[in-house]
Formats: structure tokens, C-alpha cells, sequence
């Protein structure tokens, strides 16, 4: 058994760890060297802030450099190959898929399925699974805890190997085992139809054991879980594993002298070391994502134990930087150039001009109001109510949607906006929907889901925190105060069997636009109803959005398009910088307050009372209609 002996200074990024064995007197050694990325996610073009770095081409070229340098080289994915979004709708308008071909192109050892190749439904991923082998591509595509025999678009491709659990690759005349999992929160963070998910730690132990059994000593773990840290709690329920992979997260793991792109800053030291169920120390490494750097970990393996590690980061550099490479020129040609020309038709289609920033970022619009956030909720909602009639609803009332479904990373500035930046925002298939005659408690404990993954950092300021921080909204038709500091919601399930085991107190108020009180100090004062305006990932329980409901509306129209058509239309162009609603950081519909909950946060005035005449009267304000269904 291993065991962690001393930290040294040194190596291609600055650490050396090694290990020692009591192995026997003719101990066989074993180098490898495992290149690594994950969360590619279709971002084919590099850093727009920085555009000097990144980019697929130039990525493939630092991989082929180091797999034709000798050497016992495996290469690994970890997971969320394609995004949604205008990128991969290139593949999608000329048929042809251009991440299957830069995978090929790559040449992967072994692909794990991440949440986001599940965004578009498995047919999509079907598809591209067989592009990628028509292609020539050989990889599995891996995740042990996945189950595809009931979905009809990946039971084939599993029955013929090309899905597994996992594989056994051979380098150096020494066999190696690599184990896959994918987050057990796919079911209500993505669209997997019909394939089964199960929690990952007794289906990926019982593949370590098969592999074992079956002699193969070297164990490499590739998940996509989400985070670092899901992957260490799942390591210490498992053993046999020597290597893992993380995927999902976005950390930067680094050490000092690596070279990062400008901006960047690591989050931890690569690798981070993790105890699994029996105590020896499991080195864990991932990258950050969209082919801005290429991880290399070398290991020297002593009778299936890892001895020594030691590796870092490669950040993907070209123009005029001192360790710029070509752009691949396959991957140029037959990737980069196509999917650019059609991106390039989209950013000449102008839907209007913008006088303020767009912001962007996954830490602004999945911790707090943002005014991307704003301008798509207000778009969803004016859809709805310009084409609900069509469906025999009479109203709609509000908007939400989830800071998850809002995708652009990179802030938009002032000026022109295009459909390519639509799409940058409004990525994934998502069709805006209504959900009619949702009672004001149940708002409630939607929103309490929607903050529960909130907390405040040292200046007091909201932050995202843990798994599942899509769920965040943004709105529009009302606004809620809430207190990120109280019991938080808990929820359990997925789809339309999501249940709220731990109600929530962090909901204070929530107040529709014309005055109507629906909530108040915690309580829920009124009876009341809403229509909802949403999409239709979390009118099916997406993000764990517990509607329960199986009866919605969808209008037909993506919420992209709806985005793009209220800039256009209701905006008549124009995103002003006099519009109180898209300032930076909005204009107050979401707010942090320190009121405390009453003592029964759910109740509902009696009819008859003072509270209650007001409740039922809006207070004074509005004419919100009632209706009594369940």
C-alpha cells in the first residue's frame, strides 16, 4: 500500500510527490504520462478576453507534440465534449458534427460523458457518438453509473461497445483500466430521456473490482461529477482507484512557476490528493475548460502502486507569446474555419445596440440579480404574454428562469448585438412554457429552491456555493427579498417527483409588479394563483424545480428567440443606459434582507381577518386574479 513520504520542489510545474512501497525485490516500474482536459464545451475559438490563448487547433497541436515525442502517453476527456450554443449550431445546420472531428482529430484514449452532452437529448449525442466513429475515432465514450439499455438512441451503441463502463487501454506493454461516472444530478440538470442514473459509487467500485479481477493493477478514475469536491467525497467510498480525473468543475489547479493564461489564478495545487476508503492518498488533477490549457500529469507506477507524480498545467498560447504554437491544420481547416464562417453569418444579423455592458459570468448570474438576467427573463415573459392567447390562457403573470439556462461567460460590451451573442446568452433548446394557476405557497417553495444554494461571503455579498448552483433565478414580473443566512430548502428527486424534504425559511417577501403582496415576513398571505412564464427544462422538474406538474404549456418559440425578438422588437433596437431594468446588476428585483421568518412561513391568513382582508385585497395594490385549483 502507498503512502505519501515527502513534498519535493521541481518538475514540469514545480512538484514532485513521492511515494513509497514495500513492493517486492524484482519490482516492475512504469511510466506514463496522462494529457487531460475537460469541459471543452464546443468553445473551439479560445479566450475572447485573451486572444492570444486558447483554441482548439492550437490545443490538438500541443497534444500531438507530446503523444509523437515517445513515451508512454495516454490521452483523456473528462467530459462535456459539446455545448449547445452557436458553435455546435454549425453542426447542426450543415450536417456535419465538428466536435466529433476534433475528438477524432485529438485522439482520445478514453472519453467520459459529462451533463452537457445530454443538453440537446440523447438522440443528439447518438449521433455524434457515431459521427465520431465514422470518423475514425476509437475511443469509448465511458460513465459506469449511466444506464442506456431503455433509451432506443444509445442502446445500440452500448451494446456495441462504443458506450461502455469502462476500458483497458494498453501502453508500454502494461494493461490500464479507466472507470468513467457522470454527476448522479443529470436527471434534472440536463435531458437524458430515458437513460437510467444511478448515484456513482457502487457501480464504478464493481468495474474496479471486474478490472482487478481480470489482473489489470493501474486504475484511472475519469469523472465528470461536477467539482473537485464531488469527487472527493466520492473517492473515499471507493477503493482500488490510483489516478483521478476530475471534469465539471472549471478549477485551475497549479503550482508556482506555471505559466497561466494573464487573469487566471490557480485554485489549488496540481494535483490535489484525496484518501479513498482505505486511507492511501489518490492524486486527483483537472483543468480548466474550453481549450485553454492541456493538463500533463507523468506517473511512475511500481507494481500497479503510484510512486511518484508530478505535473501541471499547459496553458494553449499562439500570436505572438513566447510559447505559441500552429493551429493544427486539419482542425483548422475542417473545424475552425466552417463552424467560424457560420458564427461569423450570425454576428452580421444585428437584432440591436446596446448602451450598457451585458454581463456575463456563472458567479453574477447564478448568486444575484444581473441585468443578462433581467433582459432574458422580461424577454420570456413578453413572449409568453404575446402568445398565450394562442393557447387559450388568458394571463400571464411572472417569469423566472434558471441562471444555469444563461450561458455566456464572457461579458458583452456596449454596441451592436447579433444573434451570435443571443446565442451566447440563450444556448440550449429550451422552449419558453407556461405553467398556469401555480398557488403563491408554491411559488414559494419554488424560489426557496431557487436561493438555497446561496451564501454570503466575508463582505456579506451572495456567492454561489456547492453543487446545483444553476438553479439560481432570474425574474421577471415580481421581486422577492430573501436571507441567505436561514434554513435553506432541501429537495430530493428529480423530474415531476421532486420533493422538498427541509422547507425553507430564507423567502421574505415577494411582491408582484402591480403591488400585489403575496408573501410577507415568511408567510404566504394569500391564497391566490399565477401563470408562470419559464422554459420548458424547468417546467419538467429541471434543476429541481419542484413544480410537479405535468400539465404545462410550451409556446412553440426557444427562449433564445424570444430574446432575440424583444431586443428587436420590444426594445425597438435599442438596450438603453436610461433603462432602470439593465443597469449593471439590475434594478433591485432580487434583494438581501435581514428580516427573520414569522413562526409558520407557509400559512395562509384566515379568510375574515384584518391580515387576511388586506392579503386577499393586495394590500391595497393590484387586481391579481384567484382562482381555487389544486
Amino acid at each position: 500500500m502507498s503512502c505519501i513520504r515527502s513534498y519535493l520542489k521541481g518538475g514540469l510545474a514545480g512538484l514532485m510527490v513521492a511515494l513509497v512501497s514495500a513492493g517486492p525485490a524484482q519490482a516492475v516500474t512504469f511510466d506514463l504520462t496522462i494529457l487531460h482536459n475537460n469541459d471543452g464545451e464546443s468553445d473551439i475559438f479560445g479566450s475572447q478576453s485573451n486572444p492570444d490563448f486558447g483554441g482548439a487547433a492550437e490545443f490538438t497541436t500541443l497534444v500531438k507534440g507530446i503523444q509523437s515525442s515517445g513515451g508512454n502517453v495516454l490521452t483523456l476527456s473528462s467530459g462535456d465534449n459539446f455545448l449547445p450554443g452557436p458553435e455546435f449550431d454549425a453542426s447542426l445546420a450543415d450536417g456535419i458534427f465538428y466536435d466529433a472531428l476534433l475528438l477524432n482529430e485529438i485522439g482520445y484514449d478514453a472519453i467520459a460523458i459529462g451533463n452537457h452532452e445530454f443538453d440537446s437529448g440523447p438522440g443528439i449525442l447518438g449521433d455524434l457518438i457515431q459521427a465520431y466513429n465514422d470518423a475514425g475515432g476509437t475511443a469509448p465514450f465511458l460513465s459506469a453509473n449511466l444506464d442506456f439499455s431503455s433509451e432506443p438512441a444509445l442502446s445500440g451503441l452500448a451494446a456495441d461497445g462504443k458506450i461502455a463502463s469502462s476500458t483497458i487501454v494498453e501502453k508500454g506493454g502494461q494493461q490500464i483500466g479507466i472507470v468513467g461516472a457522470t454527476t448522479p444530478n443529470l436527471s434534472f440538470i440536463s435531458s437524458p430521456g430515458a437513460v437510467g442514473v444511478q448515484d456513482p459509487a457502487a457501480p464504478v467500485q464493481a468495474e474496479i473490482d471486474a478490472l482487478t479481477a481480470a489482473g489489470v493493477d493501474n486504475i484511472i478514475f475519469i469523472s465528470h461529477l461536477q467539482g473537485v469536491d464531488e469527487d472527493r467525497e466520492l473517492i473515499a467510498k471507493l477503493e482500488g482507484i490510483d489516478v483521478a480525473i476530475a471534469g465539471g468543475g472549471d478549477e485551475l489547479l497549479a503550482n508556482p512557476g506555471d505559466e497561466l493564461i494573464p487573469g487566471d489564478t490557480a485554485a489549488d495545487s496540481y494535483p490535489i490528493f484525496s484518501e479513498d476508503k482505505t486511507g492511501k492518498a489518490i492524486p486527483i488533477v483537472t483543468t480548466a475548460g474550453g481549450y485553454n490549457y492541456l493538463g500533463r500529469l507523468d506517473v511512475t507506477f511500481e507494481d500497479g502502486d503510484v510512486i511518484t507524480v508530478n505535473g501541471g498545467p499547459i496553458r494553449v498560447a499562439g500570436g505572438s507569446q513566447p510559447d505559441a504554437v500552429a493551429p493544427d491544420p486539419t482542425v483548422q481547416s475542417n473545424v475552425v474555419e466552417p463552424v467560424q464562417a457560420f458564427v461569423d453569418s450570425l454576428d452580421q444579423t444585428i437584432v440591436g445596440t446596446s448602451e450598457v455592458e451585458i454581463q456575463g459570468g456563472r458567479d453574477i448570474f447564478r448568486a444575484r440579480e444581473a441585468n443578462v438576467g433581467n433582459l432574458l427573463a422580461d424577454a420570456i415573459l413578453t413572449s409568453a404574454q404575446q402568445l398565450s392567447s394562442n393557447f387559450g390562457i388568458e394571463n400571464v403573470d411572472i417569469a423566472l428562469t434558471n441562471g444555469g439556462g444563461i450561458r455566456n461567460e464572457d461579458p458583452i460590451p456596449a454596441g451592436d448585438i447579433s444573434r451570435a451573442d443571443t446565442k451566447s446568452i440563450a444556448q440550449f433548446s429550451n422552449f419558453v412554457t407556461v405553467i398556469e394557476d401555480v398557488k403563491a405557497g408554491k411559488l414559494k417553495e419554488i424560489l426557496e429552491n431557487a436561493v438555497s444554494r446561496i451564501e454570503l461571503d466575508a463582505d456579506g455579498n451572495p456567492v454561489r456555493s456547492g453543487e446545483g448552483t444553476g438553479r439560481f433565478a432570474q425574474i421577471a414580473g415580481f421581486s422577492f427579498e430573501y436571507n441567505p443566512t436561514l434554513t435553506a430548502a432541501q429537495v430530493e428527486g428529480e423530474g415531476l417527483n421532486v420533493t422538498t424534504v427541509v422547507d425553507g425559511e430564507r423567502i421574505q417577501t415577494i411582491i408582484l409588479n402591480d403591488g400585489t403582496v403575496l408573501v410577507e415576513a415568511g408567510r404566504v398571505v394569500t391564497d391566490a394563483t399565477v401563470d408562470i412564464a419559464t422554459v420548458d427544462f424547468l417546467a419538467r422538474g429541471g434543476d429541481q424545480y419542484p413544480f410537479n406538474r405535468s400539465d404545462f404549456t410550451s409556446l412553440g418559440v426557444t427562449y433564445e428567440q424570444a430574446l432575440a425578438d424583444y431586443i428587436s422588437n420590444e426594445l425597438n433596437g435599442l438596450i438603453s443606459a436610461g433603462d432602470p431594468r439593465y443597469q449593471p446588476d439590475g434594478e433591485g428585483r432580487i434583494t438581501l434582507t435581514d428580516a427573520v421568518p414569522s413562526q409558520d412561513p407557509a400559512s395562509v391568513p384566515e379568510p375574515g381577518t384584518v391580515l387576511g382582508l388586506m392579503a386577499l385585497a393586495g394590500l391595497g395594490a393590484g387586481t391579481l386574479r384567484r382562482r381555487q385549483t389544486a
